[in-house]
């Protein structure tokens, strides 16, 4: 059954709730402990875009793990991400065959310097995965947003100029296999959302912040059901559209913004945060 909008009351109620929590989280103190500390190191857009892709990769497990590990391939390339992955030499590479991040190893790393050497021989920027979206493209994501598309995309693309990837491209989600691409999206937010507080990077100019998805994290998963926002059980791609729309009509702009609040009151480590206060309620199935 088709999930029921939440009247104009509730959509109130969660942003009364919500902002505060984007204006807490949203601010140059969320980047220290957080993933996106690594990219921020960065200044070039090449060197944000492969420092932001290679961690958001290794994005699951304990933030300070995921950033020490991000950190450790950033070393290996002498902190010039984009001169390494174009001019690297065979003996450069011998770090990366013994790095491993629990199911990230050694053979995926060095598939995906594969990847970046092959993909900016020929291409300026990733962003180019995420336009002028295709019919056929469209379909393999299920005739959703085109940032599905672009995800699609960037597996096929990946898929295509590494052949021999094998394992490297779990590491690659998809919305054709029906996956929340958690990682990804996160990765999306970095390079596309755009505002004053300094925390996402906004480079990709030619996609708009209003098509973006939310990262279905454990913890925006956690608070989104708590207060009503999500109703489908699965952890999914149509989950993901769901909460998204959701968000989308609490800012039709900037949707993915609410990922700050719904990632910071999902925290358990968040005492002093606001604790849901309002549930938007679902109309059940007649007899039930």
């Amino acid at each position: 059954m088709a999930a029921r909008e939440p009247r104009i009351r509730e959509i109130d109620e969660l942003r009364r709730l919500l902002e505060p929590l984007v204006l807490r989280f949203n601010r140059p103190d969320f980047i220290a402990d957080d993933p996106i500390s690594i990219p921020h190191r960065f200044t070039r857009k090449q060197d944000i875009e492969i420092a932001g892709l290679w961690t958001a990769v290794l994005s699951w497990g304990r933030r300070k793990t995921i950033c020490d590990k991000a950190l450790q391939l950033m070393e290996w390339m002498d902190f010039a991400p984009w001169q390494f992955v174009c001019n690297h030499t065979e003996a450069d590479r011998k770090p990366f065959s013994r790095f491993v991040h629990r199911t990230f190893n050694g053979e995926d790393a060095n598939c995906f310097l594969d990847y970046f050497k092959s993909y900016y021989s020929g291409c300026n920027s990733l962003e180019s995965l995420f336009q002028e979206p295709r019919a056929s493209a469209n379909a393999q994501a299920g005739g959703q947003s085109d940032i599905g598309i672009g995800l699609v995309r960037l597996r096929a693309d990946f898929e295509q100029r590494v052949p021999h990837a094998g394992h490297a491209l779990k590491h690659l989600s998809t919305p054709a296999s029906g996956s929340r691409c958690k990682r990804l999206l996160m990765f999306l937010r970095w390079m596309v959302r755009r505002d004053d507080a300094g925390v996402d990077f906004g480079i990709w100019r030619s996609l708009d912040p209003a098509c973006l998805l939310m990262p279905l994290d454990v913890h925006v998963e956690r608070s989104a059901r708590e207060l009503g926002m999500l109703r489908r059980k699965q952890n999914d791609w149509k989950a993901v559209l769901e909460l998204s729309e959701t968000c989308r009509r609490l800012d039709p702009l900037d949707p993915v913004r609410y990922d700050f609040a719904l990632f910071g009151l999902g925290l358990d480590t968040i005492g002093s945060a606001p604790r849901p206060s309002i549930v938007i309620h679902r109309k059940s199935r007649p007899g039930r």
